[in-house]
């Protein structure tokens, strides 16, 4: 029997993709800028700058990073090496993060790097359920559209810019329901984490 996972924490194909091209980003700024830290924003503008002609990652947004870093965390744990999600900040955030573990992702020797992420991608695409189908852009569009007009009063702290979030997450394969969930469960954690 399959272990359960909720909904709002399975990884889907988006986040692995995302996640991959992080991973590649944040050993750029690794070894360029000596392990320092790399607030969000500028994590996801670099991994832009370095395949700029990815839509998903044109698409990608701040709150939904979270998912993201999850799997570079998998991925460095998975393959022995330090954990690049640390150099990742929130944007609010003044801590630059264990030292230790900056000196380490600034030693470390990413050399077989391509060969592992690759390795891990396809193991972690191949775990992600079968009804985690991508769709297009519009039909996703659509289907929230028509879950926001039918459920309005659990929608209305969904403001125009979070709609982007919420379809990239029903574009992933997740239901609008439960894209509203983890979109809402990530706007949480990211309010709590400027706080702290």
């Amino acid at each position: 029997m399959a272990e359960f996972v909720d909904p709002i924490e399975q990884l889907t194909l988006n986040d692995i993709e995302i996640g991959a091209r992080l991973v590649a980003a944040l050993v750029h700024s690794a070894t360029k800028f000596d392990a320092a830290p790399i607030a969000w924003p500028q994590l996801l503008e670099l991994a832009r700058f370095l395949d700029p002609k990815d839509a998903a990652m044109a698409r990608a947004e701040v709150l939904g990073i979270g998912m993201k870093l999850r799997f570079v965390a998998g991925f460095c744990k998975a393959n022995g090496y330090p954990n690049l999600a640390s150099l990742a900040v929130h944007p609010a955030s003044t801590d630059p993060g264990d030292a230790a573990e900056r000196r380490a992702i600034a030693a470390c020797d990413w050399s077989q790097l391509p060969a592992k992420l690759a390795d891990y991608v396809k193991a972690a695409r191949a775990a992600v359920p079968v009804r985690l189908k991508l769709r297009k852009e519009r039909p996703a569009e659509v289907s929230w559209y028509a879950y926001f007009t039918a459920h309005r009063e659990a929608c209305k702290a969904i403001t125009s810019n979070d709609k982007k979030e919420v379809v990239n997450l029903v574009m992933a394969g997740l239901d609008p329901e439960t894209a509203l969930r983890r979109f809402l469960a990530a706007k949480a954690a990211f309010a709590l984490d400027s706080m702290a």
